[in-house]
């Protein structure tokens, strides 16, 4: 796994990425774009037209990631039981609460503890409290047709599992992943949870004041383990 930020060249915070997923670049040159443009367009004819599906695929989701603030975008694939591909996205946002975060996510937890069904789960983490919640919805089908046409797009079933945690001052941040293949959801639960608990406001490589180490955790901590699984 590698140790990522959310900007160069000090990141605001970090994390690990776990093994299949690749960041993807939300900011593209204009001299990228052309270029992927005239290499799609170079291929064959049914080579092709796949190529146009993924590329407008990808052209989505950099608009959309751009217009909803998102900070990092990773893109996820790893094989199923059957040895194809089962894709997912992962990314990190903040938000901004009207006071602050940690008692707005330490009042969400709270009205949600003891509730039955589906919901919010309070959880503990080395970098503070947070939370998770997730859902399966109903969302339009990557490559389909242009924006007037999407009345009539096929949709799909996917899993959506969000960890908040409190940040400084009033910013939550936001680490979400979204899946089609829903029936793999507890794996990807354990991902989205594994990746918070490596989640860190503090520059793992620089030393610890406490040991004189590095920003290693404490042998048998979650966070450890977590590294220990993932890493």
């Amino acid at each position: 796994m590698n140790t990522v930020g959310t900007s160069e060249p000090k990141p605001d915070y970090w994390y690990l990425i776990p093994h299949g997923y690749v960041p993807l670049d939300l900011d593209p040159p204009v001299e990228q774009i052309e270029a992927l443009i005239a290499r799609v367009r170079a291929l064959p004819g049914d080579r092709r037209d796949q190529a146009e599906r993924v590329l407008r695929f990808y052209a989505g989701i950099v608009t959309s990631m751009n217009a909803e603030g998102v900070l990092a975008c990773l893109f996820g694939m790893h094989p199923d039981e059957e040895g194809g591909p089962v894709f997912s996205v992962l990314t990190f946002s903040t938000v901004t609460t009207p006071g602050n975060a940690k008692l707005a996510v330490a009042g969400l937890a709270a009205a949600a503890e003891g509730a039955t069904g589906p919901g919010v789960i309070p959880l503990e983490l080395p970098s503070g409290l947070g939370y998770l919640s997730e859902e399966r919805r109903k969302m339009a089908a990557p490559g389909g047709q242009p924006a007037a046409d999407r009345a009539d797009l096929p949709m799909e079933e996917v899993w959506q599992g969000t960890v908040g945690i409190a940040g400084r001052g009033s910013e939550v941040i936001v680490i979400q992943m979204a899946t089609p293949a829903v029936e793999f959801e507890d794996t990807y639960r354990d991902i989205l949870l594994g990746i918070a608990h490596t989640f860190s406001f503090t520059d793992p490589n620089e030393p610890d004041e406490g040991s004189g180490q590095g920003g290693t955790s404490e042998p048998g901590s979650v966070a450890a383990e977590i590294r220990s699984d993932f890493g």
